[in-house]
Protein backbone atom coordinates (compact mmCIF):
# COMPACT_ATOMS: atom_id res chain seq x y z
CA UNK A 1 0.00 0.00 0.00
CA UNK A 2 2.86 2.38 0.78
CA UNK A 3 4.30 1.86 -2.71
CA UNK A 4 0.89 2.45 -4.26
CA UNK A 5 0.46 5.77 -2.44
CA UNK A 6 4.01 6.82 -3.33
CA UNK A 7 3.50 5.85 -6.98
CA UNK A 8 0.21 7.77 -7.26
CA UNK A 9 1.75 10.91 -5.72
CA UNK A 10 4.80 10.58 -7.99
CA UNK A 11 2.64 10.18 -11.09
CA UNK A 12 0.49 13.20 -10.18
CA UNK A 13 3.65 15.29 -9.73
CA UNK A 14 4.94 13.99 -13.08
CA UNK A 15 1.73 15.15 -14.78
CA UNK A 16 1.84 18.58 -13.14
CA UNK A 17 5.52 18.90 -14.04
CA UNK A 18 4.67 18.63 -17.74
CA UNK A 19 2.63 21.87 -17.74
CA UNK A 20 5.43 24.27 -18.81
CA UNK A 21 6.36 22.06 -21.75
CA UNK A 22 2.69 21.53 -22.60
CA UNK A 23 2.24 25.28 -23.08
CA UNK A 24 5.33 25.34 -25.34
CA UNK A 25 4.12 22.41 -27.44
CA UNK A 26 0.75 24.06 -28.01
CA UNK A 27 2.60 26.97 -29.63
CA UNK A 28 4.59 24.88 -32.14
CA UNK A 29 4.69 26.36 -35.63
CA UNK A 30 1.98 24.85 -37.89
CA UNK A 31 4.54 24.63 -40.70
CA UNK A 32 6.49 21.86 -38.94
CA UNK A 33 6.50 18.50 -40.69
CA UNK A 34 4.49 15.69 -39.00
CA UNK A 35 7.74 13.89 -38.21
CA UNK A 36 9.35 16.92 -36.55
CA UNK A 37 6.21 17.82 -34.60
CA UNK A 38 5.83 14.23 -33.36
CA UNK A 39 9.49 14.12 -32.35
CA UNK A 40 9.18 17.29 -30.26
CA UNK A 41 5.82 16.49 -28.70
CA UNK A 42 6.63 12.89 -27.80
CA UNK A 43 9.73 13.64 -25.76
CA UNK A 44 7.50 14.30 -22.77
CA UNK A 45 5.13 11.28 -23.11
CA UNK A 46 8.17 9.04 -23.62
CA UNK A 47 9.74 10.37 -20.43
CA UNK A 48 6.41 10.18 -18.62
CA UNK A 49 5.98 6.50 -19.58
CA UNK A 50 9.40 5.60 -18.21
CA UNK A 51 8.65 7.65 -15.08
CA UNK A 52 5.46 5.68 -14.39
CA UNK A 53 7.33 2.38 -14.70
CA UNK A 54 10.07 3.72 -12.41
CA UNK A 55 7.45 4.74 -9.85
CA UNK A 56 6.10 1.19 -9.78
CA UNK A 57 9.59 -0.24 -9.21
CA UNK A 58 9.20 -2.40 -12.32
CA UNK A 59 11.65 -3.28 -15.09
CA UNK A 60 11.04 -3.57 -18.84
CA UNK A 61 12.88 -5.84 -21.26
CA UNK A 62 12.46 -4.89 -24.92
CA UNK A 63 12.94 -7.35 -27.77
CA UNK A 64 12.77 -6.59 -31.51
CA UNK A 65 13.28 -2.83 -31.70
CA UNK A 66 15.00 -3.42 -35.02
CA UNK A 67 11.57 -4.34 -36.44
CA UNK A 68 10.11 -0.85 -35.93
CA UNK A 69 9.84 0.92 -39.33
CA UNK A 70 10.59 4.62 -39.64
CA UNK A 71 7.31 5.21 -41.47
CA UNK A 72 3.85 5.43 -39.90
CA UNK A 73 2.48 2.13 -38.61
CA UNK A 74 -0.60 0.74 -36.92
CA UNK A 75 0.68 -0.79 -33.70
CA UNK A 76 -1.52 -3.72 -32.68
CA UNK A 77 -1.00 -4.85 -29.09
CA UNK A 78 -2.60 -7.18 -26.57
CA UNK A 79 -4.00 -5.46 -23.48
CA UNK A 80 -3.17 -6.82 -20.03
CA UNK A 81 -3.15 -3.72 -17.86
CA UNK A 82 -3.47 0.03 -17.50
CA UNK A 83 0.34 -0.03 -17.43
CA UNK A 84 0.47 -1.18 -21.08
CA UNK A 85 0.16 2.45 -22.18
CA UNK A 86 3.17 3.85 -20.25
CA UNK A 87 5.23 0.84 -21.35
CA UNK A 88 4.43 1.53 -25.01
CA UNK A 89 5.02 5.28 -24.63
CA UNK A 90 8.32 4.84 -22.86
CA UNK A 91 9.88 1.84 -24.58
CA UNK A 92 8.58 1.44 -28.15
CA UNK A 93 11.02 4.12 -29.28
CA UNK A 94 8.52 5.64 -31.73
CA UNK A 95 6.07 8.55 -31.52
CA UNK A 96 2.60 7.05 -31.13
CA UNK A 97 -0.97 8.08 -30.50
CA UNK A 98 -3.70 5.83 -29.14
CA UNK A 99 -7.26 4.93 -30.03
CA UNK A 100 -8.67 5.78 -26.61
CA UNK A 101 -12.03 5.60 -24.88
CA UNK A 102 -13.78 8.95 -24.86
CA UNK A 103 -13.95 9.10 -21.04
CA UNK A 104 -10.22 9.98 -20.94
CA UNK A 105 -11.11 13.41 -22.38
CA UNK A 106 -12.34 14.35 -18.89
CA UNK A 107 -8.80 14.14 -17.43
CA UNK A 108 -7.17 17.59 -17.31
CA UNK A 109 -3.63 17.97 -18.69
CA UNK A 110 -3.56 14.30 -19.78
CA UNK A 111 -6.27 14.80 -22.41
CA UNK A 112 -4.48 17.86 -23.81
CA UNK A 113 -1.27 15.89 -24.16
CA UNK A 114 -3.21 13.11 -25.87
CA UNK A 115 -4.63 15.57 -28.40
CA UNK A 116 -1.09 16.77 -29.16
CA UNK A 117 -0.01 13.13 -29.55
CA UNK A 118 -2.75 12.69 -32.20
CA UNK A 119 -4.79 10.30 -30.09
CA UNK A 120 -8.31 9.52 -31.29
CA UNK A 121 -11.14 9.40 -28.74
CA UNK A 122 -13.81 6.79 -29.42
CA UNK A 123 -17.25 6.44 -27.84
CA UNK A 124 -18.00 2.75 -28.33
CA UNK A 125 -21.63 3.30 -27.28
CA UNK A 126 -22.16 5.65 -30.23
CA UNK A 127 -21.85 3.87 -33.57
CA UNK A 128 -21.77 7.06 -35.64
CA UNK A 129 -19.03 8.58 -33.48
CA UNK A 130 -17.06 5.31 -33.54
CA UNK A 131 -17.13 5.29 -37.34
CA UNK A 132 -15.98 8.91 -37.41
CA UNK A 133 -13.14 8.06 -35.00
CA UNK A 134 -11.98 5.31 -37.37
CA UNK A 135 -12.07 7.79 -40.27
CA UNK A 136 -10.05 10.29 -38.24
CA UNK A 137 -7.52 7.60 -37.42
CA UNK A 138 -7.17 6.64 -41.08
CA UNK A 139 -6.38 10.25 -41.98
CA UNK A 140 -3.78 10.49 -39.23
CA UNK A 141 -2.06 7.34 -40.48
CA UNK A 142 -2.12 8.61 -44.07
CA UNK A 143 -0.53 11.84 -42.83
CA UNK A 144 2.40 10.03 -41.24
CA UNK A 145 1.29 9.61 -37.60
CA UNK A 146 1.47 6.17 -35.96
CA UNK A 147 -1.42 4.85 -33.86
CA UNK A 148 -1.87 2.08 -31.29
CA UNK A 149 -4.94 -0.14 -31.02
CA UNK A 150 -5.89 -2.78 -28.45
CA UNK A 151 -8.24 -4.99 -30.50
CA UNK A 152 -9.39 -7.01 -27.46
CA UNK A 153 -11.36 -3.91 -26.51
CA UNK A 154 -10.65 -4.22 -22.80
CA UNK A 155 -7.91 -5.34 -20.43
CA UNK A 156 -7.49 -9.10 -20.00
CA UNK A 157 -5.95 -8.50 -16.53
CA UNK A 158 -3.83 -11.61 -17.08
CA UNK A 159 -1.87 -13.59 -19.60
CA UNK A 160 -4.88 -14.93 -21.49
CA UNK A 161 -5.93 -12.91 -24.53
CA UNK A 162 -9.45 -12.12 -25.62
CA UNK A 163 -10.53 -12.43 -29.24
CA UNK A 164 -9.40 -9.55 -31.46
CA UNK A 165 -12.26 -7.45 -32.79
CA UNK A 166 -12.03 -6.83 -36.51
CA UNK A 167 -13.34 -3.25 -36.83
CA UNK A 168 -10.15 -1.45 -35.84
CA UNK A 169 -8.20 -3.23 -38.58
CA UNK A 170 -9.96 -0.91 -41.04
CA UNK A 171 -7.32 1.60 -39.89
CA UNK A 172 -4.57 -0.35 -41.61
CA UNK A 173 -6.54 -1.58 -44.62
CA UNK A 174 -7.89 1.86 -45.54
CA UNK A 175 -4.60 3.71 -44.96
CA UNK A 176 -2.24 1.08 -46.39
CA UNK A 177 0.25 1.34 -43.51
CA UNK A 178 2.14 -1.65 -42.07
CA UNK A 179 0.74 -3.42 -39.03
CA UNK A 180 3.29 -3.75 -36.22
CA UNK A 181 2.38 -6.64 -33.90
CA UNK A 182 3.52 -5.95 -30.32
CA UNK A 183 3.25 -8.31 -27.37
CA UNK A 184 3.27 -6.98 -23.83
CA UNK A 185 3.60 -9.49 -21.00
CA UNK A 186 3.72 -9.00 -17.25
CA UNK A 187 2.07 -5.59 -16.87
CA UNK A 188 -0.91 -7.14 -15.07
CA UNK A 189 1.49 -8.16 -12.29
CA UNK A 190 2.14 -4.46 -11.56
CA UNK A 191 -1.50 -3.66 -10.71
CA UNK A 192 -4.40 -5.89 -11.69
CA UNK A 193 -3.05 -9.11 -10.15
CA UNK A 194 -2.64 -7.38 -6.77
CA UNK A 195 -6.17 -6.11 -6.10
CA UNK A 196 -5.16 -2.86 -7.81
CA UNK A 197 -2.22 -2.28 -5.49
CA UNK A 198 1.03 -1.39 -7.29
CA UNK A 199 3.89 -3.86 -6.94
CA UNK A 200 7.17 -4.21 -8.87
CA UNK A 201 7.13 -6.66 -11.77
CA UNK A 202 9.24 -7.59 -14.77
CA UNK A 203 7.62 -6.73 -18.10
CA UNK A 204 8.59 -7.98 -21.55
CA UNK A 205 7.79 -5.94 -24.65
CA UNK A 206 8.26 -7.99 -27.83
CA UNK A 207 8.05 -6.35 -31.25
CA UNK A 208 7.46 -8.73 -34.15
CA UNK A 209 8.18 -8.11 -37.82
CA UNK A 210 5.71 -5.75 -39.51
CA UNK A 211 2.89 -7.07 -41.67
CA UNK A 212 3.04 -5.02 -44.86
CA UNK A 213 0.19 -4.23 -47.22
CA UNK A 214 1.44 -6.73 -49.77
CA UNK A 215 0.97 -9.44 -47.15
CA UNK A 216 -2.51 -8.49 -45.92
CA UNK A 217 -4.17 -6.96 -49.01
CA UNK A 218 -5.87 -10.24 -49.98
CA UNK A 219 -7.05 -11.06 -46.45
CA UNK A 220 -10.49 -10.15 -45.16
CA UNK A 221 -10.69 -8.44 -41.77
CA UNK A 222 -11.43 -11.67 -39.89
CA UNK A 223 -8.39 -13.38 -41.36
CA UNK A 224 -6.19 -10.36 -40.73
CA UNK A 225 -7.30 -10.06 -37.09
CA UNK A 226 -6.74 -13.77 -36.48
CA UNK A 227 -3.33 -13.73 -38.20
CA UNK A 228 -2.17 -10.72 -36.19
CA UNK A 229 -3.48 -12.23 -32.95
CA UNK A 230 -1.59 -15.46 -33.63
CA UNK A 231 1.68 -13.56 -34.05
CA UNK A 232 1.15 -11.60 -30.82
CA UNK A 233 0.08 -14.66 -28.84
CA UNK A 234 3.11 -16.64 -30.00
CA UNK A 235 5.37 -14.23 -28.09
CA UNK A 236 3.61 -14.61 -24.72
Amino acid sequence: MVRTVFAVIYIVLLVLGTLPRLFRMKKLAPTLSPEEKDRLVHKTPDSFGKGMIKASGSTVEVKGLEHVPERAVLVVCNHQSNFDIPVLMGYLNKPIGFISKVEIKKLPIVSTWMELMNCVFMDRSNRRQSLQAIKDGIELLKNGHSLVIFPEGTRSKGKEMGEFKTGSFHLAVKSGVPILPVTVNGTYNILEANDNKIKPAHVTLTISEPIYEEQYKDMDLTELAAYTQHIIASKL
